[in-house]
């Protein structure tokens, strides 16, 4: 019986256990979307999962969507990471940084005053999107990519790949879930386009294809993962087929080789995503959602996925992994500061302590 606690490889990741950190926005970043010392600290104290997600690190100037999230396509950013990095390997740790685009899902206060907002179709969010005051904003009408642009948006998620890896970080994570960009492109809602990117199936799930295809052959398909949430509703999602648009995905990229699939499984009426992903994809799986230890093993055990992910469970648990290896109790986390840590005020982020302390 496959046990949580054991090693496995996804890709060309070797994890010590099966037990991944999700990635979870913080609003930690610093005034150039740098990490900081927080970060580092942060991520640090966490080390001992298996692998490690970060929070969704935007590509490029008009990926970003909210206030004070992480980016990676700058000098500042890269040299962040690098601390990041060097922090968790320190530790014994592996660490993917996860690629957010958020295309539509954003409001003008939040990014700089000279990025634009674009998405496939030139639809807006109808979801509100926090401001840099945390009051949600209505977001604003995004600008539909012409054809030629597209090319341009796929070489920053390339960019930004590398620059992870020249950063040491372990791998780069597509973020393919929670009405951003890219499943933007995949939801037949908020795609109308009439060229190749849109219409069919086939064409929508074009443009996630061709980032998962070009940033595997820049870095390395062994260090390339993706993440999915079929059906989910978030951020204007509404998506007329969702089983056909992520069957159709999964198996365009099946044979690339990639390190894994992350899927958050959501309920669904008419399908099981976990089953549709375990018909259609050969690689590794990491199962996502709502999991206890108990049902983390259960899903090991009867070889529905590789790996498992916790979010909420680390915010106040930077020690998660001695926590269930003890069958010791969790702390919670203090919702109100999720996203609320200012300067030097680390409450709710870096001041969870460990069982042993």
């Amino acid at each position: 019986m496959t046990d949580i606690f054991s090693p496995v490889k996804l890709g060309d990741i070797q994890l010590a256990n099966r037990i991944v950190m999700a990635p979870m926005t913080r609003d930690r970043a610093g005034p150039q979307d740098e990490p900081t010392a927080a970060m580092v600290e942060y991520y640090r104290q966490r080390a001992s999962a298996g692998l490690i997600v970060t929070e969704g690190a935007q590509p490029s100037p008009a990926g970003k969507g909210y206030w004070r999230t992480p980016g990676i396509h700058n000098d500042a950013q890269v040299a962040g990471w690098r601390q990041v990095a060097d922090a968790v390997h320190g530790e014994g740790g592996r660490i993917v940084v996860q690629l957010m685009h958020v295309g539509r899902a954003s409001v003008r206060a939040n990014k700089a005053a000279d990025a634009e907002t674009i998405a496939p179709s030139a639809i807006p969010c109808p979801d509100p999107i926090p401001g840099p005051d945390g009051v949600p904003q209505p977001t604003e009408m995004p600008r539909a990519l012409e054809t030629d642009e597209i090319a341009g948006v796929v070489a920053d998620y390339v960019a930004a790949a590398r620059n992870a890896i020249a950063a040491g970080l372990d791998g780069v994570e597509l973020h393919c879930a929670s009405g951003y960009l890219p499943m933007q492109f995949l939801s037949s809602n908020s795609n109308q386009r009439t060229d190749r990117y849109g219409g069919s199936a086939e064409n929508r799930v074009r443009f996630v294809v061709e980032v998962l295809e070009a940033m595997a052959a820049a870095v390395g398909a062994g260090r390339v993962g993706f993440r999915i949430c079929p059906g989910v509703g978030f951020n204007g999602m509404a998506d007329a087929d969702p089983a056909e648009t992520y069957r159709t995905l999964l198996q365009a990229v099946d044979g690339l080789g990639l390190a894994y699939v992350h899927l958050i499984h959501v309920p669904n009426a008419d399908f099981d995503s976990l089953e549709l992903v375990r018909a259609h994809w050969r690689g590794s799986v990491i199962e996502n959602c709502g999991l206890t230890l108990d049902k983390a093993q259960a899903v090991l055990a009867e070889g529905k996925a590789e790996a498992v992910s916790f979010g909420y469970a680390y915010i106040a648990n930077p020690d998660l992994v001695e926590r269930f290896r003890a069958g010791a109790p969790l702390a919670h986390a203090d919702r109100e500061t999720f996203y609320t840590g200012q300067g030097d005020d680390h409450r709710g982020y870096t001041d969870y302590p460990a069982l042993t302390a």
